[in-house]
């Protein structure tokens, strides 16, 4: 302990001191509070816990070691199994799109959900409109590629290869269908009674 320091007459005692001090004071309150209350418990009748005052053998250990995971079965509405759906490969899906006009059709318009009833209008449909030549123009219309779009720039907005790549016509050519006369089927109707689609 360090000594007192003395200051204008008075001793004042630094934090250490005033520590040590205190701590030996609750110290010595706890001994004497476990010396009375301590036989007064064993008097009353109550035994003294040894459950952990010898250490437990190896055996006792691995016993609390093997344990079961309860059955929750209760809590299953709360985590629903997810069903299981069976995904076929790409390969037996998708027809692969090839350098062919109307084999690149009928897989984009089989891939959109289309029957092949509706291919067979839309084969019909081109056929008879232009050919499926991608360079197809109509000299009074003006009408360009695969679906004959009036004006023929209006397939920009599926890409800017609209004149060359037959990809290209064929998506714009489907989206108009679709949004306009709802199926291949029915544009073919139109195009049959009418003579343009």
């Amino acid at each position: 302990m360090r000594p007192a320091r003395a200051t204008k007459g008075k001793h004042v005692f630094d934090r250490i001191t005033i520590r040590g001090v205190s701590a030996a004071v609750v110290g010595l309150a706890l001994a004497v509070i476990a010396g009375v209350a301590g036989p007064a418990v064993v008097a009353s009748g109550a035994e003294a816990d040894h459950r952990y005052s010898t250490p437990m053998s190896t055996a006792e250990q691995n016993a609390l070691m093997h344990w079961k995971l309860y059955d929750v079965h209760y809590l299953r509405h709360v985590h629903r199994t997810r069903p299981h759906h069976e995904v076929a490969s790409r390969t037996t899906t998708r027809t692969p799109l090839t350098n062919d006009p109307q084999a690149i059709a009928h897989a984009l318009l089989l891939r959109s959900g289309a029957s092949e009833s509706e291919w067979s209008c839309l084969d019909a449909l081109w056929s008879r409109e232009s050919g499926w030549n991608t360079y197809a123009t109509n000299g009074s219309s003006g009408a360009y590629g695969i679906p004959q779009a009036l004006p023929g720039d209006k397939m920009a907005t599926y890409g800017a290869d609209w004149r060359t790549n037959p990809i290209t016509q064929i998506r714009w050519g489907l989206w108009y269908i679709d949004t306009s006369y709802g199926s291949a089927c029915s544009a073919l109707q139109h195009s049959q009674a009418y003579g343009y689609y």
